[in-house]
């Protein structure tokens, strides 16, 4: 920042500038002085030139040589009026130069401070704007930690459902383990018990066999015997031929048996064919339910029930 100045620095200057042959103005004295403010110096210079009439004038009476003559104080005269008019010329385009940058500045001054106002204005405007963006900012900074508060909230939630669809996964698992066993010991149970029935069906059909053999055997017999005894014993014909009835229906009655040991044999397979099926039937009912399964009446017992009331 420029230093201040006085007005004897700038007279002085000014002095100086005349001295020297230059024509003391605004921007000679800053240049000479090395700083000054423009209207501090443009001040100064007025009184400068408001008081340099007075100082040549005294400068004259100064210079004035005593009893000289009319014609040299005229033309001394003369030439002090041509000097004060050149100084008045000199001084009035100085001061309207000075009046001119005065007014350049001063033009300058005003846009400067038109463009230091708008800067301002703009920043006003930038900080209300900014202002507004932390608001924003801040209430979208609310927003999202309620948001992510929230999605927390959910991810436990997501967290404990997948944990528990985990161990119902394994429990499911468990309960399908538990089946397939089931299942197997019933396939095994089914098949041990078909064998033991296929073997019952099998021995009933041998006692049949037997049966229909013997009364073969035993007709035979009675034949001969109804042959040999025809003729002498007339009276043992009509036991003979109840024994023959007897033997017949004993036979018929062994292959009614044995047809109806088949028919359950059939039924039996039938059955066995179901339980092919039972795998998804009893998994289909657990997921109905939810309940145990009630083991079923084994088959080997209704068929050995069956083999009981067989004669």
């Amino acid at each position: 920042m420029a230093r201040g100045i006085t007005e004897t620095d700038v007279h002085t200057a000014a002095d100086e500038l005349v001295a020297a042959g230059e024509r003391p103005t605004v921007d000679r004295i800053r240049a000479h002085l090395g700083t000054g403010s423009p209207n501090t110096v443009t001040r100064h210079l007025d009184t400068w030139w408001q008081g340099l009439g007075r100082r040549l004038h005294t400068q004259q009476v100064r210079l004035a040589v005593p009893d000289a003559p009319d014609a040299v104080a005229t033309l001394a005269g003369q030439w002090w009026a041509l000097a004060l008019d050149s100084a008045k010329t000199s001084l009035q385009a100085s001061l309207a130069a000075d009046q001119r940058v005065l007014e350049e500045e001063r033009a300058a001054l005003h846009r400067e401070r038109e463009r230091l106002e708008a800067e301002a204005s703009a920043l006003r405007a930038q900080t209300e704007a900014a202002g507004q963006a932390e608001l924003i900012a801040t209430t979208q900074l609310t927003e999202l930690q309620r948001l992510v508060r929230r999605l927390e909230g959910q991810l436990e939630e997501l967290t404990q459902q997948r944990d528990a669809a985990t161990a119902r996964e394994v429990e499911a698992r468990g309960a399908k383990r538990a089946l397939e066993a089931r299942l197997q010991a019933l396939q095994d149970t089914a098949q041990s018990e078909r064998a033991s029935l296929a073997a019952h069906v099998q021995a009933l059909e041998n006692r049949a066999h037997a049966e229909v053999d013997r009364a073969r055997q035993e007709v035979k017999e009675l034949q001969g015997r109804l042959t040999a005894v025809t003729k002498n014993q007339a009276a043992s014909e009509a036991s003979l031929r109840q024994a023959l009835d007897e033997a017949r229906t004993a036979t018929a009655e062994a292959s009614r048996s044995a047809s109806s040991e088949r028919a359950r044999a059939d039924a039996l397979e039938k059955q066995l064919s179901k339980l092919q099926d039972l795998p998804a039937a009893l998994e289909a009912a657990m997921r109905r339910r939810q309940l145990p399964l009630k083991p079923r009446k084994s088959v080997s017992k209704r068929a050995n029930r069956g083999a009981e009331k067989q004669p």
